[in-house]
């Protein structure tokens, strides 16, 4: 409809210049969340994309990502819906950093046809990580004994209020290999001949934006607006696609709130501890 409205209306209505749909992903990757502290997922961000991907004038996508990783799953579920509808739609993705796209963060600008980057961006950390915390000599201080009864002998493994063992985490190490070959192929597929032969791009470590391109991380440094102008003509447009909104007009989980560490402590003290320490990983 909008593009045989712009067709009949006079010339000195219509605007000029190509219109790019933006998509925003910002936040660290895992599933939940809500509008005090919002996560990236594909329950989030997927009706962002499908509004920007059904842009039928727009000759490419453009998204903003700035993430220092998280869940594998949700990261590789969002790669393949970009994917997908990029295929399906016939647009082209164009991925800008802002300051960090790690790990899943990483995985996600994959689904890029080319990689952009600032000269001080944080890019990389192509590898699987686990954490936790260890709780077995505070039960012995405060007293308390857990009982844990159950059918099938590793039900329990990595409890966290138990010793630690050596099986378990050797079984740890086996699945982290297993995704981290999942990484690696995807990122080969993706980045192909543009890749480095530097052994230590799969290693897990992390590189500046400038390194990054010297690596075949990315393909270029520059900011959004100016790439895309540049590319497309002066007078290109960049139309920021936005999450759904609730009853009263707050913005669904999906793009990352300044509020979100404050507001996390209603939601579990623990669990935004540890979001904040994967930002501080990476200086942030």
């Amino acid at each position: 409809m909008a593009g045989l409205l712009s067709r009949v209306m006079p010339k000195r209505f219509r605007k000029e210049g190509v219109a790019i749909p933006v998509v925003r992903l910002q936040g660290v990757i895992m599933t939940g969340g809500s509008q005090f502290r919002p996560t990236l997922n594909l329950a989030a961000v997927a009706p962002m994309l499908e509004k920007a991907f059904s842009r039928k004038d727009a000759p490419a996508v453009a998204i903003s990502i700035n993430s220092p990783g998280g869940s594998p799953v949700q990261s590789r579920l969002i790669y393949q819906r970009i994917r997908a509808l990029a295929e399906e739609k016939n647009k082209k993705v164009l991925i800008f950093v802002e300051d960090v796209a790690a790990s899943g963060g990483y995985m996600i600008a994959i689904a890029g046809d080319e990689i952009f980057a600032d000269p001080t961006s944080i890019v990389g950390s192509i590898g699987v990580v686990s954490g936790g915390f260890g709780f077995p000599e505070l039960l012995r201080k405060i007293g308390v004994e857990r009982r844990v009864y159950t059918a099938g002998e590793n039900k329990v493994i990595l409890d966290p209020f138990q010793p630690e063992k050596e099986g378990d985490i050797e079984y740890l190490k086996t699945l982290q290999l297993e995704i981290h070959k999942v990484f690696i192929d995807m990122v080969k597929l993706r980045r192909g001949s543009r890749l480095s032969e530097d052994e230590t791009v799969f290693s897990g470590l992390f590189w500046t934006g400038g390194r990054g391109l010297e690596l075949g991380l990315i393909d270029g440094l520059g900011e959004m607006r100016e790439t895309l102008k540049r590319r497309y003509g002066p007078k290109t447009r960049l139309e920021l696609v936005g999450g759904a909104r609730n009853f009263f007009g707050r913005r669904l989980p999906g793009v990352m709130g300044a509020d979100a560490i404050a507001a996390g402590a209603a939601s579990g003290l623990v669990q935004t501890l540890e979001e904040k320490a994967m930002w501080n990983r990476y200086g942030l």
